[in-house]
């Protein structure tokens, strides 16, 4: 699997295109998506950047972390592996004495 870099204090104006960009002028840029809320499709601030060579991230990562895109300077750095997490269950009956309701019922 190939090494992305994270991009980190994007502006909310910054695109997907413009974040292509902004990297290809280290090196051919394979992929660039910045991520973004899934009910409001509005930008989280932070994205993702993946170079055809990987040679080019730490380039990139000497070369423009801390320089400006749209406004603000960004953080880029090497991004961590995904972790595996536990799927979250919201179901059942295991939240203790009110059964897991968002309501609790008067005792009066």
């Amino acid at each position: 699997m190939a090494q992305n870099l994270f991009i980190g204090s994007l502006a909310y104006a910054t695109t997907d295109d413009s974040l292509k960009a902004f990297f290809e002028q280290v090196g051919e840029v394979s992929s660039a998506r910045v991520i973004t809320d899934r009910d409001s499709g509005r930008s989280k601030g932070f994205g993702f950047v993946e170079f055809t060579d990987e040679a080019n991230n730490q380039k990139a990562v000497d070369e423009l972390d801390g320089k400006e895109l749209d406004g603000r300077a960004i953080n880029v750095s090497l991004a961590r592996p995904k972790e595996d997490r536990p799927k979250r269950d919201f179901g059942g009956n295991d939240r203790g004495g009110n059964g897991g309701g968002s309501f609790r019922q008067r005792s009066w």
